[in-house]
């Protein structure tokens, strides 16, 4: 009885709001798609490719209102009385919704992890390359360790579609950090293992160490020159558009070399953190659906865009004090949760039954 009424209610409020996300980002770009004269064709492909996203966005609203209105339905009918007065407890009643939070909740991870990068990686390239705007991940006054703390770049531009430096200097360093050499070069060129610089003027020391004596290199290569273009894109790359492996090996190389890193940590985080959102859904919604007789569609619908409302503004808070540092990455992730976890169990241990 339960799924009967349920799943349909479900797909429909998905469907629903999956519709009302795509609307939101459209009409939100549609001057700049006007003034770009950017065709239909292309505005449907950005549509298409942002819908993975949107159902992920859609999934936790849809499915607090799918239950709320659910046991609303029931209670108006005067089905939930019967249930409780003919002695099942709310606890065994919403088992079927607890196994579809735990359902959805694998669903959310995979599905983020599978498709949603993937498709959301192409949507922002679609919309970049419709507006023509710059490479994202460019950046200018770079300056980062190298994991072994063996080498030091500084350069003033990093390309990141040719994967390419600009007027870069090298520093390397012996075990106790004493300088070895310095490599002025105009650029460096990955070569997919290390970093090739060409152009270079060469400062080492002489014999006796006194002074450093400078010599001209048309090429300068060392293979322990390895560090992955992406260490030196701009900290704007966003964590949701990258597997949690990549993520973290990142948000790893960004730590050793010395760069920020507690947002993207915070982000990674939010990954596996946001995934069981579906489960606190669960437990709120359950024990709201009991109380709703009137207007059962309506104060479902209000109560649901509330609930999700303050959630995702605390979650923002949360993010931001770890962004910051205020926080450790790890709470601005989890917090939210662990905060509306306790009011779920809360609300289902006073729920009518």
């Amino acid at each position: 009885m339960i799924i009967r009424v349920f799943v349909p209610v479900f797909i429909g409020t998905i469907l629903f709001f999956v519709f009302v996300f795509e609307l939101l980002d459209v009409f939100s770009n549609l001057v700049r798609y006007i003034e770009r004269n950017i065709s239909v064709q292309d505005i449907g492909l950005i549509a298409l490719a942002y819908i993975p996203k949107c159902i992920t966005f859609s999934l936790p609203i849809g499915l607090l209102f799918s239950i709320t209105y659910t046991l609303g339905t029931f209670y108006m009918n005067n089905e939930l009385i019967a249930i409780f007065g003919s002695g099942i407890s709310i606890y065994r009643l919403i088992i079927p919704f607890f196994i579809f939070g735990v359902i959805f909740s694998l669903f959310m991870f995979f599905f983020e992890e599978k498709v949603t990068i993937g498709s959301l990686s192409v949507k922002n390239k679609l919309y970049s390359k419709a507006l023509g705007l710059p490479e994202p991940y460019s950046d200018t006054n770079i300056a980062i360790k190298s994991v072994t703390d063996k080498f030091i770049y500084q350069a003033n531009f990093y390309n990141d579609k040719n994967q390419t430096l600009s007027d870069i200097t090298v520093l390397e360093r012996d075990d106790k950090n004493n300088l070895i050499r310095q490599i002025n070069a105009e650029t460096g060129e990955w070569n997919g293992t290390y970093w090739v610089l060409k152009n270079c003027r060469v400062f080492e020391w002489n014999s006796d160490r006194t002074m450093l004596v400078e010599k001209g290199q048309q090429v300068y290569y060392n293979d322990q020159l390895s560090e992955k273009p992406r260490i030196f894109q701009k900290l704007s790359r966003k964590i949701d558009e990258m597997e949690a492996a990549d993520a973290y090996t990142w948000i790893m190389s960004l730590k050793k070399a010395g760069r920020p890193y507690h947002g993207s940590l915070a982000e990674f985080y939010k990954k596996f953190s946001f995934a069981l959102t579906p489960l606190i859904i669960v437990l709120i919604s359950c024990s709201i659906g009991g109380i709703l007789k009137k207007n059962v569609f309506l104060m479902s619908l209000f109560l649901s865009i509330c609930i999700v409302v303050i959630y995702y503004v605390v979650q923002m808070m949360t993010m931001t004090f770890a962004n910051f540092g205020i926080i450790n990455p790890f709470l601005g992730a989890w917090l939210p949760i662990f905060l509306f976890l306790g009011i779920g169990i809360f609300m289902v241990r006073i729920a009518r039954t």
